[in-house]
């Protein structure tokens, strides 16, 4: 008994050791990276001169020959054991839908979302026929590891027969096809919806993971319109029923679309709950003249009642308790620094998904949101992410002063350069089955 006890303690010492070890070496690596800077250089210029060494580093050793200089030597070493795959995840879903010149915006969030994604992702795009042709002319173009880290399906715009044209025109072309996406993709459990003017900052993964923080009655996760009241728009304009004290903004959604076919909605109409399906044309004649936004406006309808644009609000208006209302750094809008910064949860935890409406993508309003996505849309697959993406978009950044946006370090985390670095060096390459 008493060998048995010795040989106990004495792996439990070793485990100790080997632990101690292991975070003398990470803590030494951050220090190395990540630690004070040295003549006034950032953090992302610090990581580009250490991938230029490893780089060297990798080249005299040949390409076969990677070791401890290279950060990224030990994951290949398991891929090329594998086959160069990794093991295949559950997809994530995403969604978008665009329409008139919105093709390279649409294409410029995609690019975001597959830079920065770990898991594979089912890309679902509903466009104008006239769009297909080029939107998949662009997806297949990009090199094959970047490639296969998606699927995709093409949709045509699709609204019901009796009431098309009405839909289509309702707030901006196409918008309010989103409404109708639990409807037409019956065999997705869940789904992100993104507006084709958004950017993620972080990867998808990130909001994906709030699922599972769903309770029992919650079927979908947006970001308020608003932080301030004194500045909001619903709860100074708005003339039909909105969710919560200053509305929510549809452009970023998280939805359970399986609850959602199933929830029987609580609305002003009739004294029992309706489908769906039931729900939208009722309220939109009901409201139709008292809408500003649109399908968002539904929305938050339908959610008060329950604790698009107007549409949304008027559907969550009446249904509070089937929404998760997550912070504005999920959404982050030139509304939130127009007047002065007004996003808490950005300044503290950064920007995780940014949505250039109000056009300030292509003019010079909002210069940090145009520099963002200028940086994107021309940034070329295959590049080395940090000196030819986030060091030029981080010197950028710095020259926007006149901003009442947050600063340039909330817009650049370093959880955003690693998960960059990483992806450019091959370690989360994954195929999208299913």
């Amino acid at each position: 008994m008493r060998r048995y006890i010795r040989a106990f303690l004495l792996c439990m010492l070793f485990a100790v050791f080997s632990a101690l070890y292991v975070y003398s070496k990470l803590f030494y690596f951050d220090l190395s990276v990540g630690g004070g800077g040295v003549g006034g250089r950032t953090f992302l210029h610090r990581v580009a001169a250490s991938r230029r060494r490893d780089i060297g580093q990798e080249t005299r050793r040949g390409p076969d020959k990677t070791g401890p200089g290279d950060e990224h030597w030990y994951t290949r070493y398991i891929m090329r054991k594998a086959g160069g795959r990794v093991r295949t995840a559950a997809p994530m879903h995403l969604a978008v839908v665009a329409c008139g010149q919105r093709l390279e915006e649409t294409l410029t969030m995609l690019k975001s979302a597959v830079m920065l994604s770990i898991k594979p992702l089912c890309l679902h795009i509903f466009a104008e026929d006239q769009l297909h042709a080029s939107f998949i002319e662009a997806l297949e173009s990009w090199p094959g590891p970047f490639r296969s880290r998606f699927n995709y399906t093409m949709y045509p715009i699709t609204f019901p027969n009796e009431n098309a044209g009405e839909w289509k025109k309702l707030f901006k072309p196409c918008a309010s096809q989103r409404l109708f996406l639990p409807l037409i993709l019956k065999e997705v459990d869940s789904l992100v919806y993104v507006d084709s003017d958004i950017l993620f900052l972080q990867p998808v993964d990130a909001l994906w993971s709030l699922l599972v923080h769903f309770n029992a009655t919650q079927l979908a996760a947006m970001a308020p319109e608003h932080e301030e009241p004194r500045i909001a728009w619903y709860n100074r304009f708005a003339r039909h029923p909105y969710y919560g004290r200053t509305g929510i903004n549809s452009g970023v959604m998280l939805m359970n679309m399986t609850r959602i076919r199933a929830t029987y909605f609580k609305n002003d109409m009739t004294s029992v709950g309706l489908r769906w399906e039931e729900l939208l044309m009722p309220l939109l004649q009901k409201y139709k003249l008292n809408m500003t936004w649109g399908d968002q406006d539904l929305l938050n309808i339908i959610f008060h009642h329950n604790p698009d644009q107007d549409l949304l609000n008027i559907i969550f208006h009446h249904n509070p308790e089937c929404l998760l209302e997550v912070p504005c750094h999920w959404n982050y809008r030139p509304d939130h620094c127009i007047y002065g910064s007004n996003c808490g949860s950005a300044e503290e935890e950064g920007i995780f998904i940014l949505h250039g409406n109000r056009g300030v993508y292509h003019d010079l309003k909002q210069p940090a949101f145009r520099a963002v996505y200028d940086a994107i849309r021309q940034y070329s697959f295959g590049e080395d992410p940090v000196s030819s993406l986030l060091v030029p978009l981080e010197e950028e950044l710095l020259k926007t002063t006149r901003s009442y946006c947050v600063s340039t370090d909330t817009w650049l985390k370093e959880e955003t350069t690693w998960t960059l670095v990483t992806s450019y060096a091959g370690d989360t390459y994954c195929l999208c089955e299913g």
